[in-house]
């Protein structure tokens, strides 16, 4: 009874101690909220099982590796390993299309493909989401340049104008934005390549 009303950090301390039914009860606690996630995403009872399973499998390797630090954010931490194993099986599976990053503007190249179906489009969104979230936590001059370029279509001749700075400030505001965001999507684990 004491477990059941613990909060995810002590269940998470409890089960690091070798408590296993400590991550019972965290299993049995996201159940429902993470099975109906996954099964937003795939429509698929079986799939659902077998990427819930995994991404518990995730867990415990991460758990038991002493990996874990997302104090308090157990929840969204759990979503995010799930959500990456959503992309992974519609990437096997030839259901989603990809993109390569060689090129230095190819994050955006998502957001540009008209030709996506209902899952593709689920996954787009939600990386649409992430990235949008991710531009939030760059410098504001950086924001400033990277919309400009990316949503406005402007070129950086016009970005120079529009901000009063020279076309090599513009440019290099550009590309330290790119380089900051690949740094932000590595850190919060986003899935955007193969």
């Amino acid at each position: 009874m004491e477990l059941l009303q613990a909060k995810d950090a002590t269940l998470i301390q409890k089960y690091t101690q070798g408590d296993e039914r400590a991550l019972e009860v965290l299993i049995n606690r996201y159940n429902t909220r993470l099975s109906s996630f996954i099964y937003s995403k795939v429509f698929d009872k079986e799939i659902t099982e077998d990427i819930f399973q995994d991404t518990f499998v995730k867990v415990i390797r991460t758990l038991k590796r002493g990996k874990y630090n997302e104090e308090g954010k157990f929840l969204p931490w759990v979503i995010r390993i799930a959500h990456n194993l959503i992309i992974d099986h519609f990437r096997k599976s030839n259901r989603m299309p990809r993109y390569e990053m060689g090129e230095e503007y190819s994050l955006f190249s998502i957001m540009q493909d008209g030709s996506l179906n209902a899952e593709h489009q689920l996954i787009q969104d939600q990386i649409t989401e992430d990235l949008a979230s991710l531009i939030r936590q760059l410098p504001e001059d950086q924001q400033k340049v990277l919309q400009m370029r990316m949503y406005q279509e402007m070129s950086f001749k016009e970005i120079a104008e529009r901000t009063g700075v020279s076309i090599n400030t513009a440019l290099g505001r550009m590309r330290y934005a790119l380089i900051n965001l690949r740094r932000l999507i590595e850190e919060h684990s986003i899935v955007l390549t193969n």
